[in-house]
């Protein structure tokens, strides 16, 4: 990913800041060569470089401020100074369900807009509201039927007309069907420029939907460029928000957001990948966060939230206590649909800094055992799901050649079971819902301790889950 090369950058200044004895004129212009360099790379506009650039000298020079206070201010002063630039303060639109919202999407040709509708759709959809998307670009070739995969793909309505080339006609034909919807997203015309129009036809649909929020997708690849086009739709139409995409596939998606933020339009959402649940709200601080390595917890929780619909995360917090090989298969499926390993690993707090010591495609190859794992229990039969112990040599080789694995794989999927298993059944760490203060096992205990976990970090995990733990 574009940002994990940018947030490379960063951290190296920041552990160059932090590592020195002394913070001098030399280390200083070392920090902040490197911080111009990312920036600019990522299309920053240069003015707010130079900016930064000197609020990081005239702190670091200041010998009023002693050498260790100053090592943590000027970390400090980075990290909000960068947050400043994005935006400052999350920006959130207000749906809520049982109140109707509709949100009018607007944008050039090639910027991903049918693709940003589907996503977000998906995105609310998980969150337990009715949605549905509405198809008025009538120019586009394909457009209906791309947005009709889409909703097939979220598993949500779509109300298009493939015949019809009046987008007001295709509204009022439908306008009574969608009064059952807590959220409709409706897909525009673009154009490949921002002609008079479709400024003309942006006014008279935004007249006759009568939206809650306007929002305008752009590409992360126009950079700095983002303010213009911002700026000429404003003048069309009022704009609530922006989605900026494929934020995974182009260095200039920093200019992209500092340019919209100069503009006045908050960037309300990013693209960050291909798959429906590639879509995150966009968070300034929490952004920073993870470009410095600190994590981001809140984006890796509404991940989870976007991958998996709150019936499967409600059946995961109702784990039978007979654990079996079909419930580790549910929570395999779950986490292939939040992301690649990489990606989770650059969200979780102190993860992004180790990720990078870590042995070359050593998560990759993890992800590759987890795959095998869904594999093997597919290749088995329901007794076999069941009861996993009664799994012997003799079918452990049918399971591997079915699968096409090893037999080691299958034996390795069998012992992590066991071992999930303890932990979760009875007596081990899983409770039943509203239940307080279950002790962790002695059996558990031992097992968790052999896994070279410390009595301090058990402390604070029984802490975390309202567990108590016996001898600690």
């Amino acid at each position: 990913m574009v940002l994990e090369k940018l947030g490379g950058i960063f951290k190296n200044a920041l552990n160059k800041i932090t590592n020195a004895i002394f913070v001098d004129k030399k280390l200083v212009e070392e920090v902040v060569k490197e911080i111009q360099t990312a920036l600019l790379s990522a299309d920053v506009d240069r003015q707010l470089v130079l900016q930064l650039s000197e609020k990081i000298r005239e702190l670091a020079l200041n010998e009023k401020i002693k050498n260790v206070e100053k090592k943590e201010q000027l970390i400090a002063l980075i990290h909000d100074e960068l947050v400043k630039i994005l935006g400052g303060e999350k920006k959130e639109l207000q749906i809520v369900k049982g109140k109707q919202a509709r949100i009018m999407f607007v944008g050039l040709y090639g910027n991903g807009k049918t693709t940003a509708i589907g996503k977000l759709a998906n995105y609310y959809s998980k969150r337990g509201l009715k949605c549905c998307v509405v198809g008025l670009d009538v120019h586009r070739p394909a457009a209906p039927e791309q947005l009709e995969q889409l909703a097939e793909r979220a598993k949500i309505t779509a109300f298009i007309d493939k015949k019809e080339k009046n987008p007001e006609k295709i509204w009022k034909n439908i306008e009574e069907k969608i009064s059952k919807f807590d959220l409709i997203l409706v897909d525009t015309a673009g154009r490949d420029v921002l002609s008079d129009e479709l400024i003309i036809e942006l006014k008279k649909l935004n007249s006759l939907i009568n939206p809650q929020y306007s929002i305008l997708v752009m590409a992360a690849d126009i950079g700095q460029a983002a303010r213009k086009q911002v700026e000429g739709f404003v003048k069309a139409i009022k704009i609530d928000g922006v989605i900026i995409t494929r934020m995974d596939g182009t260095a200039k998606g920093g200019g992209a957001l500092v340019a919209c933020q100069e503009a006045k339009a908050p960037v309300l959402y990013i693209g960050t990948g291909e798959k429906l649940q590639d879509i995150e709200t966009f968070n300034p601080e929490a952004f920073v966060s993870r470009i410095l390595g600190m994590g981001d917890l809140a984006t890796l929780m509404e991940k989870v939230r976007t991958a998996v619909s709150e019936q499967e995360i409600k059946k995961t917090k109702r784990i039978s206590e007979k654990f079996t090989l079909l419930d580790l298969y549910e929570q395999l499926e779950s986490m292939s649909k939040i992301g690649p390993l990489g990606k989770i690993a650059e969200l979780i707090p102190g993860f992004g800094g180790m990720k990078a010591k870590l042995p070359e495609n050593m998560l990759q190859v993890q992800e590759e055992k987890l795959k095998h794992w869904r594999y093997a229990i597919q290749s088995m039969t329901k007794a076999e799901i069941d009861e996993p112990e009664k799994i012997h040599d003799t079918r452990i080789s049918r399971i591997a050649k079915g699968a096409g694995i090893s037999a080691s794989e299958v034996r390795e999927l069998i012992k992590q079971y066991k071992l999930l298993k303890d932990l979760i059944g009875p007596g081990g760490m899983n409770t039943a819902e509203g239940e307080e203060g279950q002790e962790i096992g002695e059996a558990n205990l031992n097992q968790i301790k052999g896994m070279g976990i410390s009595q301090k970090k058990l402390q604070k995990l029984a802490k975390r889950f309202g567990r108590r733990i016996p001898g600690l």
